[in-house]
């Protein structure tokens, strides 16, 4: 079985990040270059993108969750400030339900799984894009109007698409998680049970996955909204990121320790 490809970097505690669909690792560089000398840095090239195209459980966020689960087991990582956006807010979701006791922190921009509807013709047309015109376009559709996306970010993509089989398996990708044009959602009685510090941040002008899935999330998610962004967070609002994450560590660096008697 093909592993599972894992940009590391830096020391101590553990943040891990998983990005959306169609995207990989590199879309985390601007914001985990701020924590490297502070942190244990995991960027993930989820199943079936880039680095891991090759790898078991592109067909499912469940089965990405899982993957990606067992690699962490294998790294020995424990207590994570776990990061996802998007499609890898659903499976940073799914892994703090399966593994809640080895996560400290939760953070989600943009999650899927919250609500069934999301843009499919607009993944699936993105799924597609084979150039830089229209990879541009792609992302400009999913960012808030006035968004300028970065010449980084086209050339992220263009890298990542012209591996061999790349365009065949986003193909099969996007299929699968927008089913009959629907998401599926995590049961919300279940996302409730979630007891560890969780953020949530979304765009207000979020096209993709519509704020309003927003609405339902649990009284005790510390839920951020962003007036003028749209779906690509990691570009849009980096700064709202770093500084949640920063205070996320800030305020588990100072809470008391326990010790047994």
């Amino acid at each position: 079985m093909a592993s599972l490809f894992t940009h590391e970097q830096g020391t101590g505690t553990t943040i891990v990040l998983l990005h959306g669909f169609g995207g990989s690792h590199g879309v985390w560089a601007e914001i985990g270059s701020q924590f490297v000398h502070e942190a244990r840095i995991l960027a993930y090239d989820l199943p079936g993108h880039g680095a891991s195209l090759e790898a078991e459980g592109a067909r499912s966020p469940k089965r990405m969750a899982e993957i990606v689960l067992a690699d962490l087991a294998e790294r020995g990582a424990n207590h994570i400030h776990l990061v996802g956006h998007s499609m890898g807010g659903a499976v940073a979701t799914l892994i703090a339900l399966s593994a809640p006791e080895r996560i400290a922190s939760l953070t989600l921009l943009a999650p899927g799984g919250y609500g069934e509807e999301i843009d499919a013709t607009l993944l699936r047309r993105f799924a597609k894009a084979a150039q830089t015109d229209e990879i541009r376009a792609c992302l400009a559709a999913m960012s808030g109007p006035g968004h300028l996306v970065s010449e980084r970010a086209v050339a992220d993509e263009m890298a990542m698409r012209s591996r061999s089989g790349q365009m065949e398996k986003l193909a099969e990708i996007v299929m699968a998680i927008t089913r009959g044009g629907r998401q599926g959602v995590i049961p919300s009685e279940l996302v409730a049970g979630l007891a560890m510090p969780v953020a949530v941040v979304w765009g207000v002008l979020d096209t993709v996955l519509p704020v309003s899935q927003a609405d339902n999330l649990p009284a005790h998610f510390d839920l951020h909204l962003v007036p003028v962004a749209g779906h690509m967070l990691i570009d849009e609002a980096p700064g709202l990121v770093v500084e949640l994450l920063r205070g996320i560590l800030r305020n588990q660096a100072s809470e008391p320790v326990s010790t047994s008697a």
